[in-house]
């Protein structure tokens, strides 16, 4: 273990967020070599014992891993309703990890979990634009007059959502390029312009691809992998459109009707 930050390294050891683990250490409840610290900017090294309470707290191992979410399973660490998540494809023993995004329930694809704060926030935060590509079925021919709208922007509960990319693949089979993560981006923009989404699969992220994985399969990222994820240069912000498409559809919406995924 490299020197890191207190509140980091606590986070990492799955004591909580870092806000939560600042908490701790700011109401003195964390000693190092047997001193209280409160100092959130303090280090910590390998030689360092470091407890919370009478506990001696270790740093988790770093993972970071991509997996191939078949449908049917939730992107959640339990269900009150016990049906399947992602965690019951992954090893017992790994250490906690968390979904970087999520994939509905009816969705599938290419979906990273990582402990890793640092990639998790690189793949989220908004100035990096992480290209996030996705394979769509609908169930009729797309209008092709429909694209501009998409790349326009359209109006969906939660924001003006627009497409990078939109590539016609066949008559009733689009490809999607999001940089933005509104929930249920791609099910709601084509709901509002007519179609309903038979199929929807994620099929790369960044310069992942989810090839040659199959549903329920996963593998571990390269360092090389990791890096190029985290150092990817931020993009210059993009002008906002002039207008945004109005949504078409006046009957309820079954994507914004569901309580849950």
């Amino acid at each position: 273990m490299c020197r890191m930050r207190l509140n980091r390294f606590l986070a990492s050891a799955g004591l909580g967020s870092r806000r939560g683990v600042e908490e701790l250490i700011q109401s003195a409840r964390v000693k190092i070599n047997g001193l209280v610290v409160v100092d959130l900017a303090t280090q910590v090294g390998p030689e360092d014992v470091v407890k919370v309470g009478s506990r001696v707290v270790r740093a988790e191992t770093t993972l970071s891993a991509m997996l191939f979410k078949p449908k049917g399973y939730l992107c959640t660490a339990s269900d009150e309703r016990d049906r399947r998540t992602i965690f019951d494809l992954l090893p017992d023993n790994w250490p906690r990890v968390y979904h970087v995004g999520r994939l509905d329930m009816e969705s599938e694809g290419l979906l990273i979990v990582t402990n890793d704060g640092a990639l998790s926030l690189a793949l989220t935060h908004p100035s990096h634009q992480i290209d996030k590509e996705y394979e769509v079925g609908l169930d009729r021919p797309f209008d092709p007059a429909h694209r501009d709208k998409m790349l326009r922007g359209i109006r969906i509960e939660g924001g003006l959502a627009k497409a990078e990319q939109v590539q016609i693949l066949a008559p009733k089979v689009l490809r999607i390029v999001l940089q933005q993560g509104i929930k249920r981006q791609i099910r709601l923009m084509c709901y509002s312009l007519g179609y309903e989404v038979t199929q929807l699969r994620r099929v790369r992220v960044g310069s992942l691809r989810l090839t040659p994985l199959k549903p329920g399969q996963w593998r571990m990222l390269s360092p090389r992998e990791v890096s190029s994820l985290k150092n990817a240069p931020p993009k210059p912000p993009k002008t906002a459109p002039a207008s945004a498409t109005t949504p078409r559809r006046t009957s309820p919406n079954p994507y914004t009707a569901r309580k849950s995924n």
